[in-house]
C-alpha cells in the first residue's frame, strides 16, 4: 500500500483564502480524510468516538457552548480537544475570533486555528467539495480523453493505432479535447469519473509525423477543455479477420476504471473506416440509451416477433 493521498492545512488556507490566527503552527500537517467534524460532543466531554482525524470546525453553537463554561471547566475542555497530534486543523467561522484559551492550547500543540466569514453550512459544503476532489482516488490510463455532443469518451488502444489522429479530426468536427497520450482520472464519487491532462500536456497533441501540437493555439479555446466526466470507452484495436465482432451491440462490455465499471465498446480499425465518424456516432447512440432508445433491443424484440408469427409460436 502506498501513501494516502494527501492536502496540505497551507494548501487549504490558500485555495480557500482563510485566516491563520496562530502563524506559529504546523501549516505542513496533512489532511487525509475527506469528512469533517463539529465537535460538540467532544467539547461537551464525550470523546470515545471523536474523530479528531478529520477537519474540526467550530461555528456559532460550539464556541456559545465553549463561552459559556466556567474558565476551570473551559480549559479542562479545550486540552482535552487539543490533544489529538493528528487534529490537522480547527475552523472557525462566521468571521469570529477563537477563545484565548483554545488558541493558547492549539497553538502548544502546533494545530493550526483557521478563521473564514463564511457561515458554517456553506463552509462546511465548501471544504467537503474541495476534499472530496483533491483526495479523490487516481489514477493514470494511456489513451485520448474528448468531449463529443457532451459525452466524455476515453479512446484507448495499442500504441499507434490511431488514437490521437481521431482526437485531432474530431477537433476538426466541432469537438473538444481534454487529454491526449497520457489522462489523469478521478473518482469523485460512488458514481463518478472525472478525466484531465497531467498539466505539463494540457491542450496538447503529438500526432506522428508532426510532433506535439497546441490544440488551443490552432483551433481556439472552443477546442479544449481542463475536464470532463467520463461516460464511455472506446477502445480500437486492429481488424482480425477470423475475430467475431459483435454486429448488433446488445451485449455490452464494461471497462473497470478505479472502482467503476464504464460502458466499453471495441472498435476494429482497418483502412476505410472513418473512425471520427464512429465516435461520433457512439456518442449519440450512448444519449439515445440514456433517453431509453436502444435500437439494437427494438430491432431484437422485432425479430423476434416475426419469427414467432412465422412459426406460430
Amino acid at each position: 500500500m502506498g501513501q494516502p493521498r494527501g492536502v496540505s492545512v497551507r494548501q487549504l488556507v490558500k485555495d480557500l483564502d482563510l485566516r491563520v490566527f496562530n502563524d506559529d503552527a504546523d501549516l505542513d500537517k496533512m489532511i487525509y480524510t475527506r469528512d469533517i467534524n463539529r465537535p460538540g460532543l467532544a467539547l461537551a466531554g464525550y470523546l470515545r468516538y471523536h474523530p479528531a482525524e478529520r477537519v474540526q470546525i467550530l461555528g456559532r453553537t460550539e464556541l456559545s457552548f465553549l463561552r459559556g463554561m466556567n474558565e476551570k471547566e473551559k480549559a479542562l475542555r479545550v486540552f482535552a480537544f487539543c490533544s489529538y497530534q493528528q487534529t490537522p486543523c480547527i475552523l472557525i467561522t462566521r468571521g469570529d475570533t477563537p477563545p484565548p484559551v483554545l488558541l493558547a492550547e492549539a497553538t502548544s500543540k502546533h494545530i493550526p486555528v483557521l478563521g473564514t466569514n463564511m457561515v458554517t453550512t456553506r463552509l462546511t459544503a465548501a471544504i467537503s467539495n474541495y476534499l472530496e476532489e483533491r483526495l479523490a482516488p487516481e489514477t493514470l490510463q494511456h489513451g485520448v480523453l474528448v468531449d463529443v455532443y457532451g459525452i466524455g469518451i476515453l479512446i484507448t488502444g495499442s500504441s499507434g493505432i490511431g488514437k490521437s489522429e481521431t482526437g485531432l479530426e474530431l477537433i476538426k468536427r466541432g469537438h473538444r479535447l481534454v487529454a491526449d497520450d497520457a489522462v489523469v482520472i478521478r473518482q469523485i464519487s460512488d458514481e463518478s469519473l472525472v478525466g484531465s491532462a497531467p498539466p505539463l500536456l494540457q491542450h496538447l497533441l503529438e500526432i506522428r509525423g508532426l510532433g506535439v501540437l497546441n490544440a488551443m493555439t490552432l483551433f481556439g479555446a472552443g477546442a479544449v477543455r481542463t475536464h470532463k466526466r467520463i461516460s464511455m470507452v472506446i477502445h480500437l484495436e486492429a481488424w482480425r479477420e477470423n475475430h467475431a465482432y459483435d454486429r448488433l451491440g446488445i451485449d455490452m462490455e464494461t471497462m473497470k476504471i478505479l472502482d467503476l465499471e464504464v460502458p466499453k465498446v471495441t472498435v476494429p480499425v482497418r483502412p476505410g473506416r472513418n473512425l471520427a465518424v464512429i465516435v461520433e456516432v457512439a456518442a449519440m447512440n450512448f444519449r439515445l440509451k440514456g433517453m431509453g432508445l436502444d435500437a439494437a433491443k427494438a430491432f431484437t424484440q422485432e425479430l423476434e416477433q416475426v419469427i414467432a408469427s412465422q412459426t406460430g409460436i
